[in-house]
């Protein structure tokens, strides 16, 4: 887990997931939420100077196999 500072106007917690993760980050924003109790209080736009704490990225499973399934036999 990492702590960031918002520094700037109209940042929103889907914003800051998207800029330290990328396209990852989308999945985080419920775990953002659950790190971050008062985030919602707050509203969608993250006033200056808020310490938010980011989740750490989910293991990478792009290198595991899966299975095949065949539906013509």
């Amino acid at each position: 887990m990492q702590t960031v500072i918002v520094r700037g106007e109209g940042i929103t917690l889907d914003l800051l997931l998207w800029r330290a993760y990328g396209v990852r980050g989308r999945s985080l924003l419920e775990s953002a939420l659950s790190l971050n109790v008062d985030m919602a209080r707050l509203g969608t736009v993250i006033p200056m100077g808020t310490e938010v704490i980011l989740p750490d990225l989910p293991p990478d499973n792009a290198g595991q196999p899966r299975e095949v399934v065949s539906l013509f036999g």
